[in-house]
């Protein structure tokens, strides 16, 4: 199938929305399995909850698109719910999947994110960690692991990709297939193949939990991600700043909006206050107060925790040590405090759906 075909079949879909939304189903992430051959087309409509009540209504608006802007006279459309597929083999051991987010760079994410995946470890959980930002991997350098490289293994036919293990995590990251000091320079849907070959090949075994470091903002790799596993939830980060607050908004929105439909687990707000080392009990507030607690309170969310700004941190990270490690700090403490609490919002919507594969 031409390049221009699927791009041209992909715009007409386009104008198809979802019943009560601005969105239409491609950016929503609902076309999947699209194939065509002469005149004959056939994908999948993807719908993550079976109870959705406007399946054929969308169905039947494809149907008369297709019909009136292509030459398409043989029209197989099926309707799929994501928790009727089948999981990639490599995740069928995996309770738990989680992704943590942010609307824009430069919230300290990713140190969130290693700092939880170790609190996790520590709590006695089975984890393993996804360096989902393709484009800017820093989860290695963050686990002190820079340079080293993931190899490949064979088990019953099927080829996996061994993960790096450090503080009880097990990691895998395009930082480990790359030059540190190589741009990574690729297209869309590259970027997402990669995503997908990571998930779905990692040799992970049994997990308690697997969390997902998402690059920044809303793009083809966070739909890569909700078309290839069914989540348990999302935790969104964010500092108290407006621009900040402006973009964390946008990443709620995406998880929640209809065809996506991924449990948002809580907010993390980071850089919440700074107390210098010589005035402990003073707190400076400089990128505002409490914005993220007043956000979570706006949209009904849990907030999971407030972290300060630690310098320990920073050099922790830096150094390839996380600084929860080290349990005794304040810093520490918060962390481990964090972990529990998204154990605990993990725990109330487990049920809600499967960890599955979506085509």
């Amino acid at each position: 199938m031409a390049a221009t075909e699927i791009e041209n079949t992909r715009k007409i879909l386009s104008e198809v929305t979802y019943p009560g939304s601005t969105k239409d189903i491609i950016s929503l992430g609902m076309v999947g399995n699209l194939q065509t051959e002469g005149t004959k087309i056939s994908f999948r409509l993807l719908f993550r909850k079976s109870e959705d009540p406007f399946t054929l209504t969308i169905k039947k608006k494809c149907e008369a698109l297709l019909k009136e802007k292509t030459a398409y006279t043989d029209i197989h459309i099926e309707i799929v719910f994501v928790q009727d597929l089948e999981r990639p083999l490599s995740l069928e051991k995996v309770t738990h999947i989680v992704a943590i987010s942010s609307g824009k760079g430069g919230v300290g994410k990713s140190t969130v994110v290693a700092n939880l995946a170790v609190a996790l470890a520590l709590d006695g959980y089975k984890v393993g960690l996804v360096d989902a930002d393709i484009f800017g991997p820093s989860i290695p350098k963050m686990f002190g692991v820079q340079g080293e490289r993931a190899y490949m293994m064979k088990e019953d036919d099927k080829e996996y990709i061994v993960p790096i293990e450090k503080y009880g995590v097990k990691l895998l990251s395009m930082g480990f297939f790359v030059d540190d000091a190589s741009a990574t320079v690729w297209r869309g849907p590259m970027a997402s193949n990669a995503l997908k070959q990571l998930l779905e090949q990692g040799y992970w075994g049994e997990l308690d939990y697997l969390l997902l470091d998402l690059p920044p903002g809303t793009s083809d790799i966070h739909l890569t991600l909700v078309q290839t596993v069914a989540l348990t939830g999302a935790v969104i980060v964010t500092t108290p700043q407006q621009v900040a607050l402006a973009d964390a908004r946008k990443g709620i929105n995406m998880f929640e909006s209809p065809g996506v439909n991924v449990p948002i687990l809580g907010l993390v707000e980071n850089m919440a206050w700074f107390t210098p080392a010589e005035l402990p009990d003073k707190k400076y507030y400089l990128f505002g107060r409490d914005g993220g607690k007043k956000l979570a309170e706006e949209k009904g969310l849990r907030l999971l925790g407030q972290l300060p700004i630690v310098q320990s941190v920073c050099e922790a990270g830096d150094a390839g040590q996380p600084i929860v490690a080290d349990t005794h700090s304040v810093i520490g403490e918060a962390f481990m405090n964090l972990a529990r609490n998204v154990e605990q919002s993990v725990a109330e919507v487990s049920t809600i759906s499967k960890r599955v594969k979506v085509h």
